[in-house]
Formats: structure tokens, C-alpha cells, sequence
């Protein structure tokens, strides 16, 4: 649809001069917006520049300090996520709030049961939900529970519950972080038909490609402040980059020279199932060695296999010429493995626990004499990564929960390099973080990789693997496909070829 014509299209959704405030922190501070029905208006910028913040002022999450809301141009108040659905806002989170252990059927009409005296009209309930997937070309079994359904099925049950409130502003909160390109594919089609339907979608995303695809036009946040508003057609790439950082960025990728040394870590021919069929590698000291693939193409299974986290079937693992026997985390670490897990909230951090605490879990020995914590050594030595990696926290007792993507990332890093660890496996590093932050943990890579550190990462985004790597393998279905050692000649096109054919 032309810019021109979304851009005379009625007003669904105005905000003026919103602001809010946490202690110590102005999340927000006289944030304007506007939104049109039938467009998507893509909202990015850094972690931490408010975008959060500002899509629970809408969803009822939060109240804002100052500021008006209008819908429909007319002022409204949103207390609460009711009141929000109510009033036709529909909120899409990153973490869903579907109830794993109830059915399709069950979470979309949650609350707004269908009753027939005083029995629910399971019938009923199932005909609207059959009717809504259908909108969205879904074919779904409406009693299946939503803990059976993909990344993909869950969040479409999520945009047929929106529907299902008669949403007309739709807020989706990075929608295609975990999802493979066919699905992200299928996404932006379901989107491009609500836009017909003349819904307004916030579109938040770290992947500028997708601003560019989706997008009618982009507003760019910075430190809770609104910089710009444009048309998608108005803008490039780097202009966006200089928007949201406030200064320009040569490059994504920052340059190294690699210095290749001796092997790490050679893994033989790991199996476990039909996950990871016949794996063989090495990974040496100075080198960036990428694992590309489609999601489920067994990349993550093989390396909780090197950690210990899972067991294997078979296989040999040699760390520094020596064979060893892992089987679990522990292990590994006592051997220099480390592995930055892919899912960081669930797996790599215990949010309601501070950032020191988190830093700490895997160093007590280190801190401890006798039966008591040195805690102004584990202290001092956090403070040592805050200012050497740059870690954004308001105190060392702030809950990891509360920090940015890019924040907990950063503290997940520390607490391996404090382990000082040969071999660190970063399990797609930048999910979820803006480029600002990208370029810093490009950056922290490299450095690694300077001092002889092995570094094996995962990545979806294949800019990325081509950017950072000295060698990249590709997987599908639980096998090797390839192997690329002249990076810089390979193409996206090339590794696709790999790891779907």
C-alpha cells in the first residue's frame, strides 16, 4: 500500500507528551506518537531507550507520570490491561501470556467464557476460534494445548486473541525473534492482510531488514527521548543506525586480524539421537568459528552436548590434546568450556536474583574462605566488568530482570570471564539486542579472540555469521552439511544453499 495513502488514513491512536519515571532512571521523557489504521509504524531503538516502557503505558501495564492518550481522537485513560483490550489495544509480548496447559480454545476466550446456564458452550467457543485461525490460514486443532504448539502457533493463537477482542491497534513486541524465516515470512503476510482490514500495527523489532519490509514508517527512541518519525522510503539503513546510537557506525562488523593458534577443543563424531548425527570439529585459539543453519537444524543440541547439559550417545570430546569425559556443566567449566545459552533469561540468569548475585553463582569458590562469602571481593570484581565491558546497572543489587537484552548479555559474559575459559560458546549472542549493543559484544568477541580465546558461535542472522567468523559450518537436520573456510568470498546465498538442500 502506497505511504501516500496510508498517511491520509483516519487516526487511530495519538499520544502526547508521555512520560514516566523509575527510580533513578527517566524511562520516558515527552514522548509524541501517532498511529494510522491500515500501517504499520515501526518503533525501534537501543535497549533501554523506552520502547518497553512505552508499550505498557498502552497494554494498561503501567501508568504514565504525565502525558494524554487518544483513541479515535478521543481521550482516554488506561488503567489496566482490560481497560487497554477494552478500549481496542492489544498487546503482543515477547514472553507470551498463554497458559501452557490449556488449549487453544481455552486461552483465547480466558475470562470471556462462552456459557450456555451454567456450563461453558464448548461448541461454541470452538466454531469462533475455528473462524478466527482460519483468517490468519491457520489449520490448528483448537483443543490442542498451547504447551504442544511451536514458537510460530503460539504466537498466531496470540494475534487470533486480539482479533478476537476486536483490536484495532495491535502492538507486537519483536515477533520474529524466535521464528525461522518461513515463518517470519508467513507473519508479515498475516500483516500485510490486517493492514487491509485496517488495523494499526506497532511493529517492535532490532532487525532493520524488517523495518524496511513491513514497515509504513519508522519512529526511533533514544534514552527515553522520541528523535525522529519518517517514512520508510525517506530513509537508509545507516540513517537509522545514526538515529538510534547518535553517531554513525562504519561498520556492523568491527575488523580484526586473526591470529589462528593452537587447537582448543576437538569434538569427534557426537551423537544423540537423530538431534546430532556423526558431528566432528575443532575450534582453535584466535578463532571465531560460526555454526549456521535453520532453526532446529541441531546447532544448539550440539553444543549443550560439549557443555555437558545433555548426554550424549557417542562420541569423543579433547580439550587441549587431551580426551575428556563431560557429562555435565559442571565439568566443563572446571575444563575452560563455557556456554552463553541461546535463551538468557531462562537459562543463563536468575532474574529475581541481583547482577552481583548472577555474577557470582558460578565463582563462589573463588570468594569464599571457609564457610563464609567474601562478598566485597565479589563486589569488586563485578565492578572490574562493569566498567571494562560496559555494563549498564543502576546498583549491584538491581535485579537482573530489570536490565535491557544487551545489559544481561553483558552480565552472563562476565561471569565466564571471570572463569577465565578457553573455549566460549555464544548461542546467537545479539537475539533480541539493538545494534548499538551488537557492536559492543562484536567488539568484546574480537578482543577475546586477540587474547587466544576459541570462540564457537551460533547465529540465525547470516550478515552476522559472515561478519564475525574465520570459518563457518552449516547443519541441517542434526548433520554437517559444509564447511566454509574462505569467508570472505561466501555469500548468504551459498550458506542458504547448505543448510536447505
Amino acid at each position: 500500500m502506497p505511504e501516500l495513502v496510508v498517511s491520509q488514513k483516519t487516526t487511530l491512536l495519538r499520544v502526547e507528551n508521555v512520560s514516566k519515571s523509575f527510580p533513578g532512571v527517566r524511562a520516558l521523557d515527552q514522548v509524541s506518537l501517532d498511529l494510522k489504521g491500515g500501517e504499520v509504524l515501526a518503533l525501534i531503538g537501543e535497549n533501554g531507550a523506552g520502547k518497553s516502557t512505552l508499550i505498557k503505558i498502552l497494554g494498561g501495564a503501567h501508568g504514565s507520570d504525565s502525558g494524554q492518550l487518544f483513541i479515535d481522537e478521543n481521550p482516554i485513560s488506561i488503567g489496566s490491561p482490560p481497560e487497554a483490550q477494552a478500549s481496542g489495544v492489544s498487546i503482543i509480548y515477547q514472553e507470551f501470556n498463554l497458559i501452557p496447559d490449556l488449549s487453544v480454545r481455552e486461552n483465547i476466550f480466558l475470562g470471556r467464557e462462552k456459557t450456555s446456564g451454567v456450563f461453558i458452550d464448548e461448541s461454541i467457543e470452538a466454531f469462533g476460534v475455528e473462524a478466527l485461525l482460519k483468517q490468519l490460514g491457520l489449520n490448528l486443532d483448537v483443543e490442542k494445548l498451547c504447551r504442544d504448539l511451536t514458537i510460530a502457533e503460539q504466537q498466531l493463537v496470540e494475534i487470533a486473541k486480539a482479533l478476537s477482542l476486536d483490536a484495532k491497534i495491535l502492538v507486537m513486541d519483536e515477533p520474529s525473534a524466535t521464528l525461522t524465516q518461513l515463518e517470519v515470512d508467513q507473519l508479515f503476510r498475516i500483516i500485510k492482510d490486517l493492514k487491509s482490514k485496517g488495523i494499526g500495527i506497532i511493529y517492535i523489532s532490532h532487525r532493520l531488514e524488517e523495518v524496511f519490509e513491513i514497515g509504513d514508517r519508522v519512529m526511533v527512541l533514544r534514552d527515553g527521548q522520541h528523535v525522529v518519525t519518517k517514512l520508510v522510503a525517506e530513509v537508509t539503513r545507516q540513517d537509522l543506525i545514526k538515529f538510534m546510537v547518535g553517531r554513525s557506525l562504519e561498520s556492523e562488523f568491527p575488523p580484526r586480524e586473526s591470529k589462528i593458534g593452537e587447537r582448543l577443543l576437538e569434538v569427534r563424531n557426537f551423537c544423540r539421537g537423530s538431534a546430532v548425527q556423526d558431528i566432528s570439529f575443532s575450534v582453535n585459539a584466535g578463532e571465531i568459528l560460526g555454526f549456521a543453519g535453520l532453526v532446529g537444524a541441531g546447532r544448539t543440541e550440539t553444543v549443550r552436548l560439549i557443555f555437558g547439559a545433555d548426554p550424549k550417545d557417542s562420541g569423543q570430546l579433547i580439550v587441549k590434546g587431551k580426551k575428556m569425559e563431560i557429562d555435565e556443566p559442571r565439568q566443563a567449566i572446571a575444563n575452560g568450556i563455557c556456554l552463553l545459552t541461546e535463551d538468557r533469561k531462562n537459562q543463563g540468569l536468575v532474574l529475581v536474583h541481583s547482577v552481583v548475585e548472577n555474577f557470582g553463582l558460578p565463582n563462589l569458590k573463588s570468594y569464599s574462605g571457609g564457610l563464609f562469602l567474601d562478598e566485597k571481593l565479589e563486589k569488586d570484581r563485578f565492578r572490574n566488568f562493569v566498567d571494562e565491558i560496559k555494563i549498564k546497572v543502576s546498583s549491584d543489587e538491581q535485579d537482573a530482570g530489570h536490565l535491557s537484552g544487551g545489559n544481561q548479555q553483558k552480565v552472563v559474559l562476565a561471569k565466564w570471564l571471570e572463569q577465565n575459559a578457553d573455549v566460549l560458546i555464544f548461542d546467537e549472542p545479539t537475539r533480541g539486542i539493538d545494534v548499538g549493543a551488537k557492536y559492543e559484544i562484536y567488539q568484546l568477541m574480537n578482543k577475546l579472540a586477540q587474547v587466544g580465546k576459541g570462540i564457537i558461535m551460533i547465529s540465525s542472522e547470516l550478515p552476522e555469521v559472515l561478519g564475525m567468523s574465520d570459518r563457518i559450518i552449516v547443519m541441517r537436520d542434526g548433520c554437517i552439511q559444509g564447511e566454509i573456510t574462505n569467508v570472505t568470498e561466501a555469500s548468504q546465498a551459498e550458506i542458504m544453499h547448505l543448510a536447505v538442500e
